[in-house]
C-alpha cells in the first residue's frame, strides 16, 4: 500500500492511498473461504457450495470491506505516525471512489481532502495580568446564609402526613411494573401536589403518571428509568406511601454548629458567624474563579492566533451534517464553529502541557453529584439504601443515549473544569476587592 500527501498550502492537502491485490488477495480469498463453510445455499450441503458460486456471490462484498478496513487503519496510522495536525476528519472524495470499477479493477487509488491548523503555542506566563476579584460579603449575605443552613442541617422528620417540600419514599406498581422510589414533592406540578398532600404512610395513591410531574426529567428520576422509556408511562398507577422525610429547621445550638462545621468549629454564634463569614468567602472566591475562567478563556483566544483552512471546513461541515444545514446557515454560524474549533484546539494543547487527564470514577461522581443536586437537600447518606440509589440513577443515565451521550457529555465538562483550573492557576491575574453588588453587576454584564 503506497500513501502519499500533497499539501496544496499550509492549510489544506490531499491524501492519495493506492491499494494493490497484494494488500487484499490473501485476505479476501480467507474471507470467501469461511463464507463457503457457512453459507446455506439451496441445493447444495453445507460446505460444499463451489468456490466459483461464492465469489459470485460474495466476491464483491468482500473485496470492498477489506479494502474499506485496509484504509480506514491506514489512513489513522499515517496521521498518527505523521503528527497531523488535522481539522475535521478526512474527507473521502467521493467522484472519484464512485468511478471505481469493483469488478474488473485489481489496484485502487484513493483520496482524500484534509484540513490543517496552523502552528500555534499557549504560554499562560507571558500573558498579560487578567483582572480578579476578591469579594467581601455583608452582613445581609451572612444572614440569609445562615437560615438556608438551618433548613438544610435541620432534622429529619418523619410526619403523620405529607405536606409542600416533602420527600416521599413509596412503590409504584402498574401491572407487572412495580418499583421503588423517592418522590420530592417539588418534582410534582403544582395542580397535582393535591394528590400527595395529606397521605398518611399506608395510604394507596393512584394517579396518571404521565400527568403529574414537572418535566420527563423528573418522572425519570422518580422512576428509575432513562429518559427516553418514560414516553412509554401512561396511565393510572397505584403508589403506596411507605415514608415521608421532612426538614425541620435547626436551632442555633452546639449540635447544629457541629453538622455544619464539624466538631469543635464552633461553640457559640459568634464564633459560628465567624466561620460561616469564612465559608462565603470561599464560595464567593469560586464564583470569581469562574470569572477569571471567562475572562482567562476570552484573554486567550484573543492573544493565541490558529489559522483554519475556512474552505475546507465548510465543505466538512456540509458533508458531515448531510443536508441538515444549507451552506447559508452554516455561515451565519461559521464565527462561532471556529471559535469552537479554536478553543478546542487550545484546551487539548494546555491538556498536554499541564498533563490534565479524567479517570472513570471522576465522571460517575459527577453524575452523582447531579442527581443529588436534582433531589436538592432531602437525601441523606445516613438514610437506608440512599447511595445506592444514586449509584443506581447516576449509572441509568451514563448509559442513556437517547439524547446523546451522556457520559461523554459528563467526561467533556469535567475535562474541561481541569482545564480550566489550570488555566486560572496558572495564568497571571492582578486582584481587586469590590462588594458583593458590584461583582454580581460585573457578573450579570458579563
Amino acid at each position: 500500500m503506497n500513501i502519499s500527501l500533497n499539501k496544496a498550502s499550509d492549510l489544506q492537502g490531499r491524501l492519495t492511498v493506492v491499494v494493490t491485490e497484494a494488500d487484499y488477495k490473501e485476505k479476501v480469498e480467507a474471507k470467501l473461504k469461511d463464507y463457503r463453510k457457512k453459507a446455506s445455499i439451496k441445493g447444495f450441503r453445507p460446505g460444499m457450495v463451489p468456490a466459483t458460486l461464492i465469489k459470485k456471490l460474495y466476491g464483491q462484498s468482500a473485496l470492498v470491506d477489506e479494502i474499506n478496513h485496509e484504509l480506514g487503519h491506514a489512513v489513522s496510522d499515517y496521521i498518527k505516525e505523521n503528527k497531523l495536525n488535522l481539522v475535521g476528519e478526512p474527507l473521502p472524495a467521493v467522484e472519484e471512489a464512485d468511478a471505481i470499477d469493483w469488478e474488473k479493477d485489481t489496484e485502487f487509488t484513493f483520496h482524500y481532502d484534509l484540513g490543517f491548523h496552523g502552528d500555534f503555542t499557549v504560554d499562560l506566563a507571558k500573558m498579560k495580568a487578567i483582572q480578579s476579584y476578591e469579594i467581601k460579603a455583608d452582613k445581609k449575605e451572612i444572614d440569609e446564609t445562615i437560615e438556608n443552613l438551618k433548613k438544610q442541617f435541620g432534622e429529619q422528620t418523619h410526619p403523620e402526613s405529607v405536606e409542600d417540600r416533602d420527600l416521599v419514599f413509596g412503590t409504584f406498581t402498574q401491572g407487572d411494573w412495580v418499583e421503588k422510589s423517592a418522590i420530592p414533592m417539588h418534582a410534582i406540578q403544582d395542580k397535582s401536589k393535591k394528590v400527595f398532600v395529606g397521605a398518611k404512610k399506608g395510604d394507596t395513591l393512584k394517579f396518571a403518571i404521565d400527568k403529574v410531574f414537572v418535566d420527563a426529567k423528573a418522572l425519570a428520576l422518580a422512576t428509575g428509568k432513562k429518559e427516553e422509556e418514560v414516553a412509554e408511562l401512561k396511565g393510572e398507577v397505584s403508589y403506596v406511601v411507605e415514608d415521608i422525610t421532612r426538614q425541620v429547621p435547626s436551632e442555633m445550638n452546639v449540635a447544629f454548629f457541629d453538622k455544619v462545621l464539624g466538631p469543635g468549629k464552633a461553640t457559640d454564634e459568634k464564633s459560628f458567624r465567624a466561620e460561616v463569614e469564612t465559608i462565603v468567602g470561599e464560595n464567593y472566591a469560586r464564583e470569581a474563579k469562574y470569572l477569571l475562567r471567562i475572562d482567562a478563556e476570552k484573554a486567550i483566544l484573543e492573544s493565541v492566533k490558529i489559522d483554519l483552512p475556512e474552505e475546507f471546513l465548510r465543505t466538512w461541515l456540509i458533508r458531515i451534517n448531510e443536508g441538515k444545514f444549507t451552506p447559508e446557515q452554516i455561515d451565519q454560524d461559521f464565527d462561532n464553529v471556529k471559535r469552537d474549533i479554536r478553543w478546542n484546539l487550545v484546551k487539548n494543547e494546555i491538556a498536554e502541557k499541564f498533563d490534565v487527564k479524567v479517570d472513570y470514577p471522576e465522571v460517575v461522581e459527577k453524575a452523582k453529584d447531579m442527581v443529588r443536586q436534582q433531589f436538592g437537600g432531602y437525601l441523606s447518606s445516613d438514610q437506608p439504601g440512599i447511595e445506592e440509589m444514586i449509584e443506581k440513577i447516576a449509572m441509568g443515565y451514563l448509559s442513556d443515549k437517547s439524547k446523546g451521550d451522556n457520559f461523554m457529555n459528563l467526561y467533556n465538562q469535567a475535562f474541561s473544569d481541569k482545564v480550566s483550573n489550570a488555566i486560572v492557576e496558572n495564568i497571571p491575574n492582578k486582584t481587586t476587592k469590590i462588594d458583593v453588588d458590584k461583582f454580581k453587576e460585573i457578573a450579570a454584564a458579563l
